[in-house]
């Protein structure tokens, strides 16, 4: 069944990314004298029409119960569009297509080498034979490893403050929506598509397979963001990250306050924060954003930035001012130091 709906999938992008290779792509590529990328440009094609399907139909869905069910109603949307330029830049999956295929050569070589040496190949899908060797099995086994790794990858950023400085770019949104899940430092994105590319390639999860994780995780942390009041009920809150159990990851000093404990870092699965013990089953609605962000009297709240750039740039300025601080606490005669 899995196998089957997968194949039909594949036949349909692959159909799609030659028609629009044939017709439109290499053409280009022709007409500008940049045939020698016509192999990787054709390689690419199957993540960007994957991409681009993922963003209509996380729309086509998410948007009318953002219209139905919000959690919270807005005056405008003012702040949220800037979210949706992220959304386009990190689906496509650029980032993931070029780590992933430039750490292969590097793996395939690792590889070689153990079986020159005789030492065994991780290699899950064969841990019992005839049963995780079947491709749905396969599957949730490499989407269960990645989502452990996502957990620690997020629960760090978290606790290492220059990190923090990035991913607060994630957290600074105070209007959550659809499009909130991608919005996050391009730095902090190569990082990320750099781990998880690794630990992909270490456990052998097949090219195509990957790009179907890949979709899979992004659509449901799509969901997890999107401004509706949904949970799924006693069980499925303890199966599956819901858009309540993650809102609270996102509330104003329950979640999160950068390098200090946070809750409900889980990415897809709930239960790795509840065999950690960082999770948190309160559904209050909360308002959502960093503390420092709030007005104190007359004093303003700190400036995140509005647009793609500022909070881009602001980000790099959030992480001079800190190594500064670090550095002045050490200084000779500071009382740090004195301590």
């Amino acid at each position: 069944m899995f196998q089957s709906i997968f194949s039909m999938f594949d036949n349909v992008v692959s159909t799609m990314q030659t028609l629009l290779y044939v017709d439109v792509v290499q053409p280009f590529l022709f007409k500008v004298g940049w045939m020698d990328y016509d192999e990787d440009t054709f390689d690419a094609l199957y993540w960007v029409i994957v991409g681009v399907l993922e963003v209509l139909v996380m729309y086509a869905i998410l948007r009318p119960l953002e219209a139905l069910r919000p959690a919270e109603k807005w005056q405008d949307r003012k702040g949220v569009r800037v979210d949706a330029l992220y959304t386009w830049i990190v689906k496509l999956g650029f980032l993931n297509l070029f780590f992933f295929f430039t750490f292969q050569p590097l793996f395939d070589s690792f590889q070689g080498w153990l079986r020159l040496h005789d030492i065994s190949n991780i290699e899950l899908d064969n841990l019992w034979p005839g049963v995780t060797s079947q491709p749905i099995v396969a599957f949730l086994i490499y989407l269960v490893v990645l989502d452990f790794v996502g957990y620690w990858y997020h629960r760090t950023e978290h606790r290492i403050g220059i990190w923090w400085e990035l991913h607060a770019v994630h957290h600074s949104q105070q209007k959550m929506s659809l499009w909130s899940d991608d919005r996050n430092h391009l730095l902090d994105n190569i990082m990320q598509a750099g781990v998880f590319a690794t630990v992909a390639l270490a456990i052998g999860v097949p090219p195509s397979q990957f790009v179907v994780l890949v979709a899979v995780t992004n659509l449901m942390q799509s969901v997890q963001h999107a401004n509706i009041r949904v949970h799924f009920g006693w069980l499925g809150e303890r199966l599956l990250v819901s858009p309540a159990f993650h809102r609270r990851h996102h509330a104003i000093g329950y979640g999160h306050e950068g390098t200090t404990y946070g809750c409900n870092f889980g990415v897809l699965l709930p239960w790795w924060d509840m065999m950690f013990r960082s999770v948190s089953w309160n559904r209050e609605l909360e308002p959502t954003g960093i503390r420092d962000q709030l007005a104190v009297g007359a004093v303003p709240g700190r400036d995140y930035g509005n647009g793609f750039i500022s909070q881009h740039w602001l980000a790099f300025k959030r992480i001079a001012e800190r190594i500064a601080s670090h550095r002045a606490t050490r200084a000779p005669g500071s009382d740090s130091a004195i301590g």
